[in-house]
């Protein structure tokens, strides 16, 4: 029977993909800083720091898979935790998988290490480019994968990165939209709203991670839907399949950015540098490498995993958990309380 440890397991995506392999009869090994409501999965659960040597040694022992899904993620806005975390708790992990003789390694990357890319669609040839902190540390955390598929240790590392993660229990900076929507009030897109988009749900992301465990060889998969659209699309299907009256509003694009720096930068707002660069830019992968390697293909198009989050949220919307992971607990809304108040005073969208 295979021994799969989940890094990061009792986080958003950990806590999917340990379910998916405990159902598929995998016995399943968790590690995380947090372990709190862990016990609820019935799967081993290890407390500990992915920095810590010693108790990533403990977790790597007799393991067969790992899964590295430890991040701090932009929100975090911590330049010295992005890079002890995402780096060198990367290096600490593959460390001991060498010294363990791991047979497999997934490591869960990011599309920001593609900042904002300078043609769509990206490729699994275009060259990473990351704009802010978050993408240089998940780059720097790929690096250090590469360097040990290649070098002398030959460990058998796989990268998957995915896009924006969306599915139920979903929250993070997306509770704030969910919030807005349920109470009739008008979300914002920056400009025109017509920047196409791509999201991948949680579910589809744990079938490329645990398709890609079965691959031999290092390699690098790119994964999201292949059913997306624009922005303004994205939001006003949302604002339909919610029928609370909620349309999108638009904001002038470079205005909006820098007010999203300002406010953030000052502890007014949630926003990370990764927002205000994105949120209002198209970016999506090109699918044709992964479904050719793995026969891996998306099942949740945009709009099925927006609904199924903002479901999700509204269901459990009086009782959500606000000392979880990030992307497990809604973000503090801060100033964004009093945009809501009038964001129907700004023009609609198109």
């Amino acid at each position: 029977m295979t021994l799969s440890l989940v890094t990061g397991g009792n986080g958003y995506f950990g806590r999917v993909l340990v379910q998916r392999l405990a159902d598929r009869g995998d016995t399943v090994r968790l590690l995380d800083i947090d372990v709190a409501g862990a016990d609820e999965l019935g799967v081993e659960v290890l407390g500990g720091d992915i920095r810590d040597a010693r108790a990533v040694r403990r977790a790597v022992t007799g393991v067969d898979v790992v899964y590295h899904n430890v991040a701090q993620v932009p929100l975090a806005r911590d330049r010295g935790l992005l890079r002890s975390v995402n780096v060198d708790g990367t290096q600490v992990l593959l460390d001991a998988c060498v010294a363990a003789g791991v047979g497999k390694v997934i490591h869960t990357s990011s599309s920001a290490v593609f900042g904002v890319p300078e043609s769509n669609p990206v490729l699994p040839t275009t060259i990473p480019k990351p704009d802010e902190p978050y993408g240089e540390a998940k780059l720097a955390g790929e690096w250090a994968c590469l360097r040990a598929a290649t070098g002398p240790a030959n460990l058998d590392v796989t990268i998957v990165r995915p896009r924006t993660v969306l599915g139920h229990g979903r929250l993070g900076i997306f509770a704030i939209l969910f919030d807005w929507i349920a109470d009739g009030s008008d979300p914002i897109v920056l400009g025109d709203g017509t920047n196409r988009y791509q999201f991948v749900h949680a579910d589809d992301l744990a079938t490329a991670c645990l398709l890609a465990a079965e691959h031999p060889g290092a390699a690098v998969f790119n994964v999201g839907t292949d059913r997306f659209g624009t922005m303004v699309d994205a939001l006003r299907n949302l604002c339909a399949h919610a029928g609370t009256g909620a349309d999108v509003r638009s904001l002038p694009a470079r205005p909006a950015e820098w007010a999203m720096r300002i406010s953030a930068t000052a502890g007014l707002t949630p926003f990370a540098q990764y927002h205000w660069l994105m949120y209002g830019r198209s970016m999506w992968f090109d699918l044709d490498h992964v479904r050719d390697a793995l026969g891996w293909s998306p099942k949740w198009s945009n709009d099925e995993m927006l609904a199924d989050s903002y479901d999700w949220f509204c269901a459990n919307r009086e009782k959500l958990d606000a000392g979880s992971s990030i992307h497990r607990r809604p973000a503090r809304a801060g100033a964004l309380s009093l945009l809501k108040r009038v964001s129907r005073l700004l023009p609609l969208a198109g």
